[in-house]
C-alpha cells in the first residue's frame, strides 16, 4: 500500500470515531437569573475606594448592561 491509501484509511477512521463518540448537549441560553451577584441593599453604607484596593466586605453595586436582545437576520450581505 502506498502511503497516500494509508492516510486517507487513517483519515476516514478517525473520522468515524469521532462521529460516534460525540455527545451532542442541547443547553438553554443564559438568562438573568443565572447570575448570583451580591448586592447592597438600600441603605447599607459602602466604602469608596480610589485605585486598587482589597477589602473583607465587597457588595457589586453595578455590573455591567445585562439586557438581552434577539439576534436578527444573519445569512448574506
Amino acid at each position: 500500500m502506498d502511503p497516500f491509501t494509508i492516510a486517507l484509511v487513517l483519515m476516514v477512521a478517525s473520522y468515524t470515531i469521532t462521529a460516534l463518540t460525540t455527545k451532542t448537549v442541547k443547553r438553554e441560553p443564559g438568562s438573568l437569573e443565572d447570575f448570583d451577584f451580591p448586592q447592597i441593599e438600600e441603605g447599607t453604607p459602602h466604602a469608596i475606594f480610589f485605585g486598587d484596593c482589597w477589602t473583607a466586605g465587597w457588595l457589586v453595586i453595578w455590573y455591567g448592561n445585562m439586557r438581552t436582545t434577539k439576534i436578527k437576520g444573519g445569512g448574506k450581505k
